[in-house]
């Protein structure tokens, strides 16, 4: 299926330099391997369940945000462990350690996810401590 989208110079260049340093064939096929690493990045997100540890890894523009993210950051205390945080110009850089039910940490980091000023946001899961499958 073709499809358009809408992408910054900056980032489409970049992303061409990658593919091609990759040695990968075309950029549809860039694509279709982002887009399944997003889907399964996604689904580990949304399967896992019972108590977690993850960290969150957000950049975000300080001004733009930042009294909106402290309040969603106060919601999410019975998660959220600790936090470290960088200034990189105009740009900050938070880590959020979370501890606890994994809905409420996949919560978090969609809540994170919708705000304009924040680039992206990286989870790793470090642990699950649901129940293993009885099969």
């Amino acid at each position: 299926m073709r499809t358009s989208l809408n992408v910054s110079e900056d980032i489409l260049d970049e992303f061409d330099e990658t593919w091609q340093a990759e040695g990968l064939d075309s950029r549809s096929r860039a694509i279709r391997e982002a887009m399944q690493e997003y889907i399964e990045g996604h689904s580990q997100l949304e399967e896992v369940s019972g108590e977690v540890v993850a960290v969150l890894a957000f950049d975000y523009q300080h001004h733009e945000v930042i009294h909106d993210l402290h309040a969603a950051q106060h919601q999410f205390q019975d998660v959220i462990e600790t936090m470290s945080h960088t200034h990189q110009g105009e740009w900050c850089l938070e880590t959020v350690f979370c501890h606890g039910d994994a809905a409420r940490v996949r919560e978090l980091v969609y809540r994170l996810r919708d705000f304009d000023g924040v680039g992206r946001v990286k989870t790793m899961l470090l642990r699950s401590t649901a129940p293993a499958d009885p099969e």
